[in-house]
């Protein structure tokens, strides 16, 4: 489970996150990272989106339990102060999560580690 502190909770956040953001795709998700350039001693945070046509309410949540889940322990990995999104895609695959996210985080980590050496 995610620490309340460690959860993106403001739109604008999101929006930051997805809009200015390294991206990275897999099969079953989109991954956002965005590093913030100033020197920031805040947590990491991270944030989801699931929309409907991953399936029914029951279906959505216990996706996102499962995300929440492998992304917690993924959070040390990533740099002070920086925004993590990660959104769900509507062929999802409920099993690997945990595999799942892991590769999508050490992927995002790389690209945004050669955006910054550029």
């Amino acid at each position: 489970m995610l620490p309340k502190n460690a959860r993106l909770t403001v739109s604008a956040d999101f929006a930051r996150a997805t809009k200015s953001g390294t991206r990275v795709t897999t099969d079953n998700y989109v991954g956002y990272l965005y590093i913030s350039p100033a020197t920031n001693h805040d947590l990491p945070k991270c944030g989801l989106i699931i929309n409907k046509s991953v399936g029914g309410s029951v279906t959505r949540h216990a996706l996102a339990r499962k995300v929440r889940h492998a992304v917690s322990p993924q959070l040390s990995k990533l740099p002070n102060g920086s925004l993590l999104v990660i959104r769900a895609l509507a062929k999802n695959n409920i099993n690997a999560v945990d595999v799942e996210i892991e590769k999508l985080i050490d992927k995002l980590l790389e690209r945004a580690s050669r955006a910054v050496v550029k």
